[in-house]
């Protein structure tokens, strides 16, 4: 059966190429995947999975980091003017632009789940010559996206073993979902469908992703470890505004407030269990030089080793900013943009993939482990599902890139694609083989 999923694998490359082409041309970033999604919910339809979307998978007081109204709109109309099906983003209103697709096979089995990501980076794509997808015509157009971390190549992948399954079904027990999941970069869209509770029934879950740590083809890790745990904080400070000269008494300094928070802030003690990382990215205030600030921004985040490890540098940073506000009597508003949880492999999972890669044979480094050290929201799902007693993994596929992730530069091998596919769809069919 191994032999089989490769060579269907290696028989689905120019398909997954084309799509991977596909959604690259037409990058949507966090919450406003509408094409993209539309087009997943699409094929699965096709395929005969039942699909889930909108408001079915996405729960929505747990949305974080969303765009305005309008902006959602303008975004939905032009994703429709590329070739949307109105109805399917007619469902997706408000940015809910998650789309699970269930298949139930005839026989009794445990549920796999594996989670693809659907978005594209705040990123504008350079327009080079030497730059692959602008060369071959297949560079973003659409101004301020770009897939510029692989997600394109991820979710045609996730549609590719859509189809995959459905060739094996036969030979399947229990259930798949197959979870497309929006809004990553950022860590805003996990948790949103974690809340709504579309893993709460699962057995084992897989993620997966190309490059970042594996930059060479043929690579590939099992054990990704340390995931750390972060919150993304939006802190807005308002105060009044003066005369600096004539009656400074009168105002209340906004600046001032946002200063000495980005002060100490960066002087929360440490945590002696794990670590602890915390970031002031930007701070906004003021309007000239001889008026009183009455209004400043800091955006920020917190992280961790752990959960718990990035709840305390969480609560510590609320101190601080609400104190920093009391000092210089001036209100402030903190609102939360973005979180994942920390997490790691299960160990049970680990050793199961790894001898799976072992005997398919088409990879040439199996790396025992690597450290994240980075945050990824595929982590809520794990913790999910290991939460509930089942099983976890995190794995990354190797490929050579034209230049680092998030780099408006990015592009990877699409012999990863072959490789992810003919890994995912092992692991699922050895999982879901019917007894």
């Amino acid at each position: 059966m191994i032999e089989e999923i490769v060579r269907a694998a290696q028989g689905m490359k120019g398909a997954m190429i084309a799509q991977r082409r596909d959604f690259h041309q037409y990058a949507e970033v966090g919450w406003t995947e509408f094409r993209t999604a539309s087009i997943v919910a699409d094929t699965l339809t096709t395929l005969g999975y039942e699909v889930l979307v909108g408001e079915e998978v996405i729960a929505a007081e747990a949305m974080m980091g969303v765009p305005s109204p309008q902006e959602l709109e303008r975004q939905a109309q032009r994703a429709i003017d590329q070739g949307a099906d109105p109805m399917w983003v007619e469902k997706m209103s408000g940015g809910k632009t998650g789309v699970v697709g269930i298949m139930t096979f005839s026989q009794q089995g445990p549920t796999v789940a594996l989670r693809f990501d659907l978005d594209a980076n705040d990123v504008t794509e350079v327009q080079e010559e030497g730059h692959r997808p602008y060369h071959e015509k297949f560079a973003s157009v659409n101004e301020g996206a770009m897939h510029a971390c692989g997600h394109d190549g991820h979710a045609a992948v996730g549609l590719a073993l859509a189809s995959m399954l459905v060739d094996f079904q036969g030979t399947l027990g229990g259930r798949i979902k197959l979870i497309f999941q929006p809004a990553e970069e950022g860590v805003r869209g996990a948790k949103a469908m974690v809340t709504k509770g579309i893993v709460d029934d699962v057995d084992y879950l897989i993620g997966m992703h190309f490059g970042f740590k594996m930059q060479k083809i043929g690579q590939l890790v099992c054990n990704v470890k340390g995931f750390l745990a972060t919150t993304k904080l939006d802190v807005e400070f308002t105060g009044i505004p003066a005369h600096a000269g004539a009656a400074p008494e009168e105002g209340r300094n906004a600046l001032l407030a946002a200063a000495a928070a980005a002060t100490y802030l960066h002087g929360i003690s440490r945590h002696g269990q794990g670590t602890s990382r915390i970031n002031v990215g930007m701070m906004q205030a003021g309007t000239g030089r001889n008026v009183i600030p009455a209004h400043a921004i800091l955006k920020l985040e917190t992280r961790g080793a752990t959960s718990e490890i990035n709840e305390y540098m969480y609560k510590e940073a609320i101190r601080i900013i609400e104190s920093a506000a009391t000092m210089q009597d001036v209100t402030v508003k903190i609102s939360e943009q973005g979180r994942a949880a920390g997490g790691s492999n299960s160990p049970e999972m680990v050793n199961f993939i790894e001898k799976i890669a072992g005997e398919l044979g088409i990879f040439n480094e199996i790396v025992a482990q690597c450290d994240f050290n980075a945050s990824e929201d595929c982590s809520y799902f794990m913790e999910r599902v290991q939460q509930r007693g089942g099983q976890a993994a995190y794995v990354m596929v190797g490929t050579d890139l034209a230049a680092g992730h998030h780099d408006s530069r990015f592009d990877f091998d699409e012999e990863a694609l072959v490789l992810g596919l003919g890994l995912l769809g092992s692991i699922a069919q050895k999982i879901l083989q019917a007894k």
